[in-house]
């Protein structure tokens, strides 16, 4: 499966080293399988006045070979966890984590509800109406280095 990863460099050996702390689904490296929607995050470096990349690698897996958690839906499940990673308190140790990415419109919700403005209850119902935009979060570097091929790099 082809994925991307926008980054203000060329990313040719991946890692989870450079992730910052506190993302949707923890420390990891995070790719898409949306061309447009990498393509639309790297033009935020572009208005920031740096250099935009658009990296693009191979992943081959077995998932019966990796620990895989997957969420189907801006979900309790996809809430619960995206909350714990966020507030640094995850210890699961998945390799990889897929599911719905916090956009503009989801991340407003999740504000809401991390600073308590709405219930549980009430974020999902305004999410349920989202379409998730799936991220891949790679967690384990040798994860990273048996699965991921690093294929080429194109400045935007």
């Amino acid at each position: 499966m082809k994925l991307y990863h926008s980054s203000f460099v060329v990313v040719s050996q991946p890692d989870t080293i450079h992730s910052r702390d506190y993302l949707d689904f923890g420390k990891g490296f995070y790719l898409t399988s949306i061309y447009d929607q990498a393509v639309r995050y790297a033009e935020r470096f572009k208005r920031r006045g740096r250099d935009a990349w658009l990296n693009t690698y191979e992943l081959n897996y077995q998932p019966e070979d990796w620990k895989i958690l997957a969420f189907e839906a801006y979900d309790v499940a996809w809430l619960d966890f995206v909350s714990a990673c966020r507030a640094g308190n995850d210890v699961s140790d998945y390799d990889m984590v897929v599911g719905g990415i916090a956009n503009d419109r989801v991340i407003l919700t999740l504000d809401r509800y991390f600073a308590g403005e709405i219930s549980q209850e009430e974020a999902l119902g305004l999410l349920r109406f989202e379409k998730p935009n799936i991220q891949y979060c790679i967690r384990s570097e040798r994860m990273i280095s048996q699965c991921l091929t690093y294929l080429e790099s194109k400045e935007l």
